[in-house]
């Protein structure tokens, strides 16, 4: 499977798990691609919206580029949503953590499972609002 078909496989899972659980959510067509910032996924169950950068590992480790993680808080700013990074490790299932939570090196961002597990919220979790 290829990293992108990995990705969208991974993106359609979590609408589905936003859609069976009473919120509505889409999939944003050309994220990453178009001239605009714009997340992966925009979710909402009407008091709350999400936006979110989804990322799927078979690793310990999920990198994210600086500009991903600028465009996902700028969008979110402009839009008035939450901003997200959703992860999800095989066999670990999803971790949805703040900008904030990253690790910063000096050309990425990283994720870890150790991190994820300690300051990432279940999918649970973030649709209760903590």
């Amino acid at each position: 499977m290829s990293r992108k078909s990995k990705g969208c496989n991974a993106e359609r899972e979590l609408i589905h798990l936003f859609w069976n659980n009473d919120w509505g959510a889409v999939r944003v067509a050309g994220s990453g691609s178009i001239g605009w910032p714009s997340p992966d996924v925009l979710a909402s169950n009407r008091l709350r919206k999400l936006a979110i950068e989804c990322k799927a590992s078979r690793g310990k480790y999920k990198y994210l580029t600086k500009e991903e993680v600028s465009q996902l808080r700028e969008f979110s700013s402009r839009f008035g949503a939450e901003p997200w990074i959703g992860v999800k490790f095989n066999n670990k299932g999803w971790f949805f953590l703040n900008p904030e939570d990253l690790k910063e090196t000096q050309k990425h961002f990283v994720v870890d499972t150790c991190t994820a597990k300690s300051k990432g919220l279940s999918f649970e979790e973030v649709i209760k609002g903590f």
